[in-house]
């Protein structure tokens, strides 16, 4: 394991916890009910799966590989494609719901205004929905074979980083939740773009390599 490996797996482990970011940014803003271990709880599951994924992807293109004789690259840039779109409609799903029903809360009297809360549920989902197109990386990484024996390295790291990352978002969101002085609307509807935002991205950063 040299230097310049190491460095190459840490970037990696932050560009691929840039999706569970913005999505832990966004559960500090629209959730009202956070506190110091539902946002542990939120930055490990979000850390597990973002690291969970890559993992997935390589054993899956090594099974390929045992069954099919030569099939692991084709089941890899198909898998990529999937992978991509699947991520694409989860976010844009749960950020348009968000939107939406963001903008139907702020119609109705305050009397049956409904904040958001913490879910179990719903975090599981979310950060599903931000890791799934982390198996693209599984994918990449079996590319090169010099990885076979550090890919516990590659996801033990990922999910660190994702931890912490996810435990800074977690903590400005509710810093910007603290500025719009409890208009939690507002938020849901700042969060809701956000994730449409970042559903754009995953397709654009795949097909742009942006």
């Amino acid at each position: 394991m040299t230097f310049s490996i190491l460095i190459q797996i840490v970037l990696l482990g932050i560009g691929l916890s840039m999706d569970a970011f913005s999505v832990a940014l966004t559960d500090g803003l629209t959730y009202v009910d956070i506190n110091k271990k539902r946002s542990f709880f939120i930055a490990f599951v979000f850390g597990f799966l973002q690291a969970f994924m890559p993992l997935v992807g390589f054993w899956l293109v090594e099974l390929v590989e045992v069954l099919v004789s030569g099939g692991g690259a084709k089941a890899g840039e198909i898998a990529s494609i999937i992978v991509v779109w699947l991520a694409f409609a989860l976010l844009l799903y749960i950020g348009g719901r968000m939107l939406i029903e963001s903008i139907i809360e702020m119609k109705k009297p305050k009397e049956e205004k409904k904040e958001r809360c913490f879910s179990i549920k719903e975090v599981v989902f979310y950060g599903f929905a931000t890791a799934i197109d982390a198996l693209a990386a599984g994918v990449a990484l079996h590319a090169d074979m010099s990885t076979t024996s550090t890919i516990w390295l590659h996801v033990s790291i990922i999910l660190v980083i994702t931890f912490i990352i996810c435990l800074i978002g977690l903590f400005l969101g509710k810093q910007v939740m603290k500025f719009l002085k409890g208009k939690y609307e507002i938020a849901g509807i700042i969060g809701g773009v956000i994730l449409i935002l970042l559903a754009v991205w995953v397709v654009l950063s795949h097909y742009a390599g942006i």
